[in-house]
């Protein structure tokens, strides 16, 4: 007899030891959520302020790109930048928006500082300031002088 009880005071040990076993392994399970879901979190920050960084860095430089671009216009003698401009602006993820003559207007993508004639199709005359696509949207739509025909 004295090993049975022995052996039911055990159990309840036993389970009370369970018990604190289940606990702290689903409090290590949580823990190992929480701390991948941060990681991710970070990861995420750490991308959209690296995006945020290259896309104040190009928003900086188009004004230069206007001017790199008008001067080679200029000075013929600087065309052979044509392609190595043409280059970098690719590698930036930057497009320059259609806005040459003739081109149809496009709210969207074109900003009309100027509108003759008389008509219903509304096509581009000038270009005044190029507009750039950046990663594909509208970063800065394209300065025109637009004609009705």
């Amino acid at each position: 007899m004295s090993k049975i009880k022995k052996e039911e005071q055990n159990e309840p040990v036993v389970d009370e030891k369970d018990k604190q076993i289940e606990e702290l392994t689903g409090d290590l399970q949580r823990t190992r959520a929480d701390f991948e879901n941060f990681r991710k979190q970070v990861e995420v920050q750490r991308m959209s302020a690296k995006k945020s960084a290259r896309l104040e860095t190009v928003l900086r430089m188009l004004p230069l790109l206007d001017d790199l671009e008008r001067a080679i216009l200029t000075y013929h003698e600087l065309n052979p930048l044509l392609k190595s401009f043409a280059k970098t602006l690719k590698d930036l993820d930057l497009a320059r928006i259609p806005s040459e003559k003739g081109v149809e207007f496009n709210p969207d993508i074109h900003e009309a500082v100027m509108v003759e004639g008389e008509g219903e199709k509304e096509v581009i005359e000038e270009t005044l300031r190029p507009g750039y696509y950046y990663e594909g949207e509208v970063l800065r739509p394209a300065m025109v002088k637009v004609k009705k025909v």
